[in-house]
């Protein structure tokens, strides 16, 4: 009864990983193809004649570009969501005074605010401060949409290490900021992880605050740039599948980096004395 019960449970496993690494596998092989061949044959698999043109289209269509643009605008909104949700989570979750309850529900309460219901006061803020059209435009947004569940997320984690540690490192004679940087952000490393890959993610896929707040093809990130991929009446689909092959290498890279300490830093974590 076991050996059948664990025979249906892989038969099930084999089926999951069948349906959602489908889309993935259909990306990569359609960026192999020509488009005479994807017309011909545009579910298989395995292309019949593999195609590096796809690839080289991409980079003549100015890739690197966009590919350049999306990572200096992630990754400086990733670390200032790292930096700004640490500082803040540090009072939230470890010291008590009256307004602690208070600023914690705030920050939640940020969750809730719909992204679409911003982007008018976003595009009048941006334009009046002639910030418009630039590539630090999209920082401010970006950042502060990541803040609340960053916070969330790291002052959950915060909460589980043990006082013991600061009290050790306060009869050391170390000040607040020394607790800090050498004894809690050492420990919140599984949550800064969490944070990271999150946000990596939603931020690297962004596309409304893209649309609104860029215009000249310079300073347009990746989302904005794979437009060009579609026609008037048509769309270059294997161009397209490859330059999102390409797209999705850096999310990848950084998952399978920090992929073992995702679920401990969702999970609130824990820290052993």
């Amino acid at each position: 009864m076991k050996l059948v019960k664990k025979i249906l449970l892989y038969v099930i496993a084999i089926i999951l990983l069948l349906f959602t690494s489908y889309p993935f596998l259909y990306m990569i092989s359609t960026s192999f193809k020509t488009m005479n061949e994807f017309f011909v044959n545009p579910f298989s698999i395995i292309p019949e004649s593999f195609t590096l043109d796809q690839f080289a289209s991409v980079f003549e269509m100015g890739l690197i570009g966009y590919f350049v643009n999306s990572i200096i605008i992630t990754v400086s909104s990733v670390v200032l969501v790292v930096f700004i949700s640490a500082l803040a989570s540090y009072p939230l979750s470890r010291m008590k005074f009256r307004l602690n309850r208070p600023l914690f529900v705030i920050f939640l309460v940020g969750m809730m605010i719909p992204i679409h219901a911003t982007l008018i006061p976003i595009f009048v803020m941006s334009n009046n401060l002639g910030f418009y059209d630039k590539l630090f435009a999209l920082l401010g947004p970006y950042v502060a949409f990541a803040l609340p569940i960053s916070i969330f997320i790291m002052t959950q984690f915060m909460k589980e290490i043990p006082v013991e540690l600061e009290e050790a490192a306060e009869m050391d004679g170390a000040g607040y900021w020394k607790i800090f940087s050498n004894v809690i952000f050492p420990n919140i490393v599984p949550a800064i992880s969490t944070v990271v890959i999150y946000n990596f993610v939603h931020i690297w896929n962004e596309f409304i605050f893209a649309l609104i707040l860029i215009s000249s093809p310079e300073n347009m990130p990746l989302p904005i740039g794979l437009q060009k991929f579609y026609g008037e009446f048509s769309v270059n689909v294997p161009g397209l599948m490859a330059a999102l092959t390409l797209a999705s290498v850096p999310v990848i890279i950084i998952f399978i980096i920090a992929q073992e300490r995702v679920v401990k830093g969702l999970t609130g974590g824990s820290v052993k004395g």
